[in-house]
């Protein structure tokens, strides 16, 4: 099935305060945000025309902008203003949304006080990260060959462009090898996540999730964990040891492109999806759908 290219196709994107034709949503070749990576942005999902969470995403937004030294020039109600006014003129009832900030193409070097901070929306119809057939059975991952970075080294409590650089070489790497994605180590060699979702183990009838204390501490992750509570699942926030995998029945992966994706391999160890992960899958359905 060919895949239409993101630069052309109909439509409309709202860009720095008003929606302008899909095609014409560009921006220059020496902006900022390519070349420094001073970029932020947000993933949301349109259930039966609702974005999910949308001002928790908005604030986000606005607060990684923040921590890469600029701030948005728009309100966190403007911005879920916008991204309602762009879903309403896609008619998608379920879709992706994208909203992403950048330093613009007024200054070209390492500082950019006086660079224009941009601001773009854009929704198109997306289905759910793997497929059903790889949902079901539990997704492949392997070990990436980069590691999170620490805190005094990146921002990386924010959602920024460049943390994502690791993730792309890593998730390429492992399509190469055959696998669907790759699991991280963090910097000090503990579990962190996958290069786009947040991890959980269960460990007899507990869930152990990765501290999230040098990656992004997932608006889906605190909601899995929230309907895990209310299921009267035990969720332990810890740092995690790669082998301790040996002593775990069922993983999966938290996000909002992922969901949440039973793991039937990481590496050299094999998980059976079960009821756990089975029951997560189904309140998390029901809770963005209902």
């Amino acid at each position: 099935m060919s895949i239409l290219p993101f630069d052309d196709r109909d439509g409309v994107i709202w860009y720095d305060g008003a929606l302008v034709p899909w095609r014409e949503a560009n921006l220059h070749v020496l902006s900022h945000g390519l070349h420094y990576a001073s970029c932020v942005f947000e993933g949301e999902r349109v259930y039966n025309g609702k974005v999910f969470k949308l001002t928790e995403h908005s604030e986000r937004l606005a607060a990684s902008a923040r921590i890469l030294g600029f701030e948005l020039p728009y309100t966190v109600a403007e911005i879920d203003a916008a991204t309602n006014e762009t879903v309403k003129a896609m008619g998608f009832t379920d879709a992706y949304v994208r909203p992403v900030a950048w330093r613009g193409s007024e200054m070209m070097g390492v500082a950019a006080q006086s660079s224009r901070i941009h601001v773009a929306i854009a929704v198109w119809q997306w289905p759910s990260y793997f497929s059903p057939e790889a949902k079901m059975a539990g997704i492949k991952l392997t070990w990436a060959p980069w590691r999170r970075p620490a805190p005094d080294t990146a921002p990386t409590a924010s959602k920024a462009a460049g943390l994502y650089m690791i993730c792309t070489l890593s998730k390429h790497a492992a399509e190469a090898e055959g696998y669907q994605d790759a699991l991280m180590l963090d910097y000090r060699g503990y579990l962190a996540e996958a290069t786009g979702a947040n991890l959980f183990l269960v460990m007899d009838g507990k869930i152990h999730t990765p501290k999230p204390d040098c990656f992004l501490d997932g608006i889906t992750r605190r909601t899995v964990i929230d309907l895990a509570k209310t299921r009267g699942i035990e969720v332990i926030e810890r740092h995690i040891q790669p082998e301790e995998l040996a002593n775990t029945q069922e993983v999966f992966l938290t996000g909002t492109a992922a969901e949440v994706t039973p793991v039937g391999q990481i590496g050299d160890y094999r998980f059976t999806p079960g009821p756990v992960c089975e029951t997560l899958v189904k309140d998390y359905d029901a809770l963005v759908r209902g």
